[in-house]
């Protein structure tokens, strides 16, 4: 249907690596140009080896969830003719340990705060329905089972 890219652009420099010791700071550019600065999360490599000042993989991840949450819950509102006029969440996600070692985003909570305006808003029950349905239509939320293929290619220059 449609094809989203993002661009991964990480370089050492003259900082050590084989030791660890080498910023995880790294650039994040998306189709439409704009540039985010990333880096591995404080919480799994320490200062100043991560940066804090920059977007992490986790926080995308959730950030990912809420925003496609928030875009479809504003169209089906739109659809209902409901008129949001704020609408803010404070999303959070939980990395654990599976029993096997690895690491995993165990699980997102959105916390949405809606304001409506215009001629009223939806009951407590119609708003539960429309979150319900925001969920179930979420591309982002529908991906979480998502085969992920990795195709390296080695670079020679």
């Amino acid at each position: 249907m449609s094809l989203h890219t993002a661009e991964i652009l990480w370089t050492r420099g003259d900082q050590p690596f084989i030791d660890k010791r080498y910023s995880r700071r790294h650039l994040i550019r998306f189709d439409g140009g704009i540039e985010v600065a990333g880096s591995s999360s404080p919480h799994v490599v320490p200062l100043p080896y991560s940066a804090a000042d920059a977007v992490d993989p986790e926080e995308a991840f959730v950030a990912a969830l809420a925003a496609c949450h928030m875009l479809t819950f504003l169209q089906l509102a739109a659809l209902k003719r409901l008129v949001v006029d704020r609408y803010e969440d404070a999303a959070e996600g939980e990395l654990v340990r599976k029993a096997d070692g690895r690491m995993y985003i165990a699980r997102v909570t959105l916390r949405p705060s809606v304001r409506f305006g215009g001629e009223g808003a939806p009951t407590a029950a119609e708003l539960t329905a429309l979150h319900h349905a925001a969920h179930e239509q979420c591309f982002i939320a529908n991906s979480v089972l998502t085969e992920v293929r990795c195709e390296p290619r080695l670079s020679t220059e």
